[in-house]
């Protein structure tokens, strides 16, 4: 399915980049397949989205790939390594859990504090800790160190949990979602 779509994609690109229309009309046979995928020698031909269309994966294509399946490698590795339960936890969950929290919160080292603090580092702080962001004095004055037991009693009822506070999140309540966001935030923001 995903083929059809981009030879779809790529005809229509074909079709709505064809010029304009003064040029006597394509020959209708079917040109025979590329069979060689060697470098054009003419530099018109090298452009030809047709004859790209017709190649081999590049090794540009092959080492994205590589990489890609190194970084599933390595998260599968970061996963097996963490405490039960987290290390059962589905990380594609977890970051589809994660995209709730994305618009309040970053998650990269150094990046800029949203609406809520940036979280990378989280598990090695306490709570109210995040240099330049205004907590509520509730948060600050919790004394909870960020521990995946007290980050899951956070998530499941954030107000409940700490009264005061101002985070607006109302909570995951399904206890699968939030291991799953617990082990991803525990691989993606562990300060290194």
């Amino acid at each position: 399915m995903r083929h059809i779509l981009l030879l779809s994609a790529a005809a229509f690109a074909l079709t709505a980049c064809g010029g304009s229309g003064d040029s006597e009309p394509a020959a209708t046979s079917t040109p025979a397949p590329a069979t060689q995928s060697a470098p054009a020698d003419d530099p018109a031909q090298a452009d030809d989205p047709a004859q790209a269309a017709t190649e081999t994966p590049t090794e540009t294509e092959d080492a994205i790939e590589a990489a890609a399946d190194e970084a599933e490698t390595d998260m599968s590795a970061a996963l097996a390594a963490l405490p039960a339960p987290y290390s059962e936890a589905d990380l594609a969950n977890g970051r589809r859990q994660f995209r709730r929290c994305s618009s309040c919160h970053t998650i990269a080292e150094g990046a800029r504090n949203l609406v809520g603090p940036n979280l990378h580092g989280l598990f090695s702080r306490n709570a109210g800790e995040v240099e330049g962001f205004n907590y509520s004095a509730a948060v600050r004055e919790s004394g909870i160190d960020w521990s995946p037991e007290h980050l899951d009693s956070w998530l499941q009822d954030p107000r409940g949990y700490i009264p005061g506070n101002r985070m607006s999140f109302v909570g995951l309540r399904d206890a699968n979602d939030r291991r799953d966001v617990i082990a991803y935030l525990m691989i993606e923001t562990a300060a290194e």
